[in-house]
């Protein structure tokens, strides 16, 4: 009996610690706020931590080797009573078949991070109702970063926590705060999940799995046609750039991925820098002092 009851408590932890989808660092920054008591941007870091990594956002088993390894910097501007102001940085990374690199996924910053938080108040999140600013902006990044790691393992894996991630954004359409709309002039949380979900954008997708799982995950065992999977991955999203210029999923991508690809084409096996440079200065100018440092 001691011994069934061993098992049972074994696979049970076992399944509790695999529920957990995250892996998130949260930092809290408060160094603009002239605020002499700083205890409650500590509890924040935490209770913030606790929701994230702890939350099953899923209904899927995560290995400790699966969880999402991400960041979420949080710089508060301006607090009052409990109103916050801020802004939040995310950034996330997936593990590259075979080696011991992390490849970035996402790296992105909403200005538009404002919220009420009382300190020791529960975070909880319910996906049937916008029980706040705070719990919607996290959850619904959670959402977006689960989806992105998703679509790199396989084609249109990340559907389902787009559309979670969608549902969030219509529950926050009567909040009041700025983000959740479609706007003419400000990137915002609805236009981002509206984009990864439209046929539109479909290039997108498909250049995020073919990069990262026929492209980078085959690098270790064939470099050379690894990379030529990924020159492939970055003419595919020309396409998309010539029937939508300055699309946003556009500008998030190369905000992720600019420094990895210039490293990527600067050693290794031969392939035709200049034209592989051309195509990158025609899909993402921004960055053209990083394409002009890739060197062969």
């Amino acid at each position: 009996m001691r011994n069934f009851t061993i098992l049972f408590l074994s696979v049970f932890f076992s399944m509790a610690l695999g529920a957990q989808e995250m892996n998130c660092i949260v930092t809290v920054n408060a160094e603009q706020v002239s605020q002499t008591n700083k205890q409650i941007f500590k509890t924040l870091e935490r209770s913030l931590t606790d929701f994230v990594n702890k939350t099953q956002w899923t209904s899927k088993v995560y290995q400790e080797n699966e969880r999402v390894n991400a960041r979420m910097f949080i710089t508060v501007t301006n607090y009052d009573n409990d109103l916050f102001k801020a802004t939040v940085q995310l950034q996330s990374n997936r593990p590259v078949y075979n080696t011991s690199y992390d490849s970035p996924i996402f790296n992105y910053k909403d200005n538009q991070f404002n919220f009420r938080y009382l300190e020791f108040e529960p975070l909880t999140y319910n996906e049937n109702t916008f029980e706040s600013n705070l719990i919607g902006v996290v959850s619904y990044y959670v959402y977006i970063m689960l989806g992105l790691d998703a679509d790199t393992f396989a084609m249109d894996g990340g559907t389902p926590y787009y559309k979670q991630a969608q549902t969030i954004v219509a529950q926050a359409q009567g909040s009041g705060f700025v983000g959740w709309n479609q706007s003419n002039s400000e990137r915002t949380r609805f236009e981002l999940v509206d984009n990864l979900l439209s046929n539109a954008y479909r290039e997108y997708r498909v250049a995020m799995y073919n990069y990262h799982r026929k492209g980078l995950d085959i690098m270790a065992d064939n470099n050379s046609t690894g990379k030529q999977v990924v020159a492939g991955s970055l003419r595919l999203l020309e396409t998309l750039v010539k029937r939508r210029p300055n699309a946003f999923l556009i500008q998030t991508f190369f905000d992720a991925k600019s420094e990895e690809i210039q490293n990527i084409f600067s050693d290794g096996p031969k392939i035709d820098i200049v034209q592989l440079k051309e195509t990158l200065n025609r899909i993402a100018p921004f960055y053209s002092t990083t394409w002009n440092q890739i060197k062969y």
